[in-house]
């Protein structure tokens, strides 16, 4: 007799990753930068690069919203899991087998600090590229972009955090 494991019964957070699609700005020259040397990699984990927002991304994912998928860095496991900003790129690093040990120092709580820090480097640098003023070329309307974390990025200063207040005093705005 064999035994069989199902999966019904778990969450997509049990279930082993044996495939990751990585949706990407096509439009973006970092991202297709990025994804080009993802494609020189060796890989541990094969990887799919599919542009975000693209026809074949909302056939495959219906039920994301494409258009975050755009703004942050989206990473689909084979089993519906769903990573995004920091925790798609470690995941992605984990994948690759030159950069396996990085993504689990990046998996830590100190390591998460700089993993976090480098995608909103990142979101800056992006934000500039996009000029923020229509007219210029701009993808984006150059508002600004308000997480429910606690971080905002504008585009003439950058990403800054308000932390929500627990002193019972007025919350931090949104």
């Amino acid at each position: 007799m064999t035994a069989v494991t199902t999966t019904e019964d778990r969450g997509a957070d049990g279930v082993p990753v044996r495939g990751l699609t990585v949706l990407y700005d096509a439009e973006c020259a970092l991202c297709t930068h990025l994804r080009d040397w993802l494609g020189r990699q060796s890989q541990l984990v094969p990887l799919e690069l599919v542009p975000a927002g693209s026809a074949e991304a909302r056939l495959r994912y219906p039920g994301l919203d494409h258009a975050a998928t755009l703004d942050e860095v989206t990473v689909v496991g084979d089993s519906g899991q769903v990573y995004q900003g920091s925790h798609a790129w470690i995941v992605v690093l984990w994948a690759l087998r030159e950069h396996r040990p990085l993504a689990h120092k990046l998996s830590t709580p100190a390591g998460a600090k700089l993993a976090r820090g480098a995608v909103l480097a990142a979101a800056k640098w992006r934000g500039a590229q996009w000029g923020g003023t229509p007219g210029n070329g701009a993808q984006w309307g150059g508002q600004v972009y308000r997480r429910a974390d606690g971080w905002s990025y504008h585009p003439s200063t950058g990403w800054s955090h308000n932390s929500p207040s627990c002193s019972g005093g007025p919350r931090a705005t949104r």
